[in-house]
């Protein structure tokens, strides 16, 4: 029952508008996520609450878990939590109901638990990165990963609005532009461009992890268990040549 339950909703994460973008060719950046630097996913959990949660939620992951994860103190776990009645076992959930959301966006925004799952980070991370001016779109923005995205980039002023570099191709009514690059901000953000990049590889950092929690006790065990292997190894092979002498003699 629960490997059905996971596949219907990878395959319901596959159908929403997110998974669309997977048809763009645009060239994923590396997030150079790193699990094990537990001070980046914290961060990133601020950002994520900070930014995403008024709309977005996670509802298959639970402040508590976050804590015991990050090892976080009561201190910084209370800075997650969006409100005083907020209880460490609950879930992270949007307040935005869906009835404004579908008026409001004309869909509800996802669940993004396992969106890092589902895109991978390297894809979450170009997608957080290269929203930009598009006068047709129903926000006044597009997404390089993401065609016509249903999102406005919530992030714009911290990270400026970068302009469109589009490449035609063929001729007449067969014409198309194409996306090849994006120009700087007209207007810069209230964030240099390497300060909002890490931010968002943090916050992409904070969603992998989010996708699955349990990656980082098989980084932690990893290592044990390799070294259990060798020895049982070794072992098992000097055991191997003790049986084989008694026999070959």
């Amino acid at each position: 029952m629960i490997r059905i339950t996971f596949l219907l909703c990878l395959i319901g994460l596959l159908a929403a508008p997110n998974a669309k973008a997977a048809s763009s060719n645009y060239p994923l950046k590396d997030a150079e996520v790193d699990l094990g630097d537990k001070a980046s996913l914290y961060r990133g959990a601020q950002t994520f609450m900070d930014s995403c949660a008024s709309c977005h939620g996670a509802k298959m992951m639970r402040f508590g878990r976050i804590g015991d994860d990050l090892g976080l103190s009561e201190e910084q776990l209370a800075v997650l939590l969006p409100e005083e009645l907020t209880k460490p076992g609950d879930v992270i959930e949007t307040n935005m109901p869906a009835e404004y959301a579908q008026r409001t966006f004309g869909i509800v925004p996802p669940d993004l638990t396992l969106t890092a799952r589902v895109n991978g980070g390297d894809w979450l991370y170009t997608y957080l990165t290269t929203f930009y001016a598009d006068p047709d779109a129903l926000w006044g923005v597009n997404n390089a990963v993401f065609p016509d995205v249903g999102m406005p980039h919530v992030l714009a002023a911290e990270q400026g609005l970068f302009q469109p570099v589009y490449e035609t191709e063929g001729e007449g009514e067969n014409a198309k532009r194409r996306l090849v690059g994006l120009e700087s901000p007209e207007r810069p953000g209230t964030l240099s461009e390497e300060e909002f990049e890490q931010k968002m590889r943090d916050l992409t950092a904070f969603m992998v992890y989010m996708a699955e929690p349990a990656a980082l006790l098989r980084a932690h065990y990893g290592p044990y268990v390799l070294a259990f292997l060798f020895i049982f190894t070794l072992v098992m092979y000097l055991l191997k040549k003790e049986y084989w002498r008694d026999i070959k003699h």
